[in-house]
């Protein structure tokens, strides 16, 4: 690996660790000769599928683009870094193991919508009126109402700390 620095190419990995949800190695490096210290991540380069828009084009995957949307939805938010970049890697997880080689678009927004209505309710509904292109209010209000009938994502995080809270555990 070449220092960003000073463009050497002798440099040594002085820590390893797994990061984001195991599907990273983070390492963090040091140059030999200007001594300067920064860090790598290392993923498996797998083959995502491509995309199929609606006017029948197919591009290439992006998860620049699909972190661009997502975080665009959850401007100003209380949604912090690490959730966001766990809901990308769930997204790409469920596409690579679909097995498909390409993939609606309209399914792309579909997973989108499923993270962001567990992350924030208010980004979902932002996301949602783009993507879905609510044309009225009355749109809207559907949406929300539908919302309402669901628990929020604070509540089921709770849930699901209680479920883990009252497991079992081998003795």
């Amino acid at each position: 690996m070449r220092c960003p620095f000073c463009g050497a190419e002798d440099t040594k990995v002085v820590d390893s660790r797994l990061a984001g949800e195991g599907d990273q190695v983070r390492r963090r490096r040091k140059c030999e000769v200007c001594k300067e210290r920064f860090t790598t991540y290392e993923t498996a380069e797998l083959n995502l599928p491509r995309v199929v828009k609606r006017d029948g084009s197919r591009v290439p995957f992006d998860g620049r683009k699909l972190r661009s949307g997502m975080m665009r939805a959850l401007e100003k938010r209380p949604v912090s870094t690490e959730q966001i970049d766990a809901a990308q890697a769930r997204i790409q997880r469920r596409l690579m193991s679909s097995g498909e080689s390409e993939v609606q678009a309209r399914r792309v927004g579909e997973l989108v919508m499923d993270e962001l209505r567990g992350l924030d309710q208010v980004a979902y509904v932002r996301f949602a009126s783009v993507y879905r292109k609510f044309e009225d209010v009355a749109a809207f209000r559907e949406e929300i109402d539908r919302l309402e009938r669901q628990p929020t994502p604070e509540v089921r995080r709770k849930q699901l700390d209680l479920l883990d809270a009252l497991e079992i555990k081998p003795k």
